[in-house]
């Protein structure tokens, strides 16, 4: 029998991928308007947007906006002394280009915990190969940069998380009269 997975299934798996990377100090799901950019956020950011979700035969795929993001530092002094002489970016009055490499570099970590889900199925899971949650396909991920109280940019991409469901129909809460005529 299979252990269906539900939406708070699903956004509390991505929500713990995004607080157990090491990288990203703020989670947050809703809108896009619903993101805290207030100076006092501690960043990097990721934030979750639900989009949809698509039934399969035997599956359900939640479908998800992903936001990688960190503010941009607009002191002209952001570099140390080392990076200044190992790097000759075109602009240095910020770090913008730093910001969008450590963005990049998180967006396909977490694509990749969800492509290779064993990795998500160690602690409890019997067979590490089962897939708990998982995605496939290509990704195309695209960069942004917005000014708001503070100047931030990064990454965002769709993905799509798919789960197994059996459409179970014996359990469903609805009386013999709702059966039909």
């Amino acid at each position: 029998m299979v252990e269906n997975k539900s939406y708070n299934n699903v956004v509390n798996t991505l929500i713990r991928l995004g607080e157990y990377h090491e990288q990203i100090f703020t989670v947050s799901v809703g809108d896009i308007y619903d993101v805290d950019l207030e100076k006092g956020t501690k960043f990097p950011l990721l934030h979750i947007n639900p989009t949809s979700v698509v039934t399969g035969d035997s599956q359900l795929t939640y479908n998800f906006q992903i936001f990688i993001m960190d503010m941009v530092s607009e002191k002209s002094d952001w570099q140390t002394q080392q990076h200044s002489l190992l790097t000759k970016l075109v602009n240095t009055k910020d770090n913008e280009q730093e910001v969008f490499n450590q963005c990049l570099d998180i967006s396909t970590d977490f694509i990749g915990m969800l492509r290779h889900s064993e990795r998500q199925s160690l602690d409890g899971v019997n067979d590490i190969n089962a897939p708990i949650y998982f995605t496939e396909g290509q990704f195309t991920i695209e960069p942004f940069s917005e000014r708001f109280d503070n100047l931030c940019c990064g990454w965002t991409f769709q993905i799509g998380v798919l789960v197994e469901n059996d459409f179970q129909t014996c359990d469903i809460p609805v009386t013999q009269q709702g059966a039909g005529y």
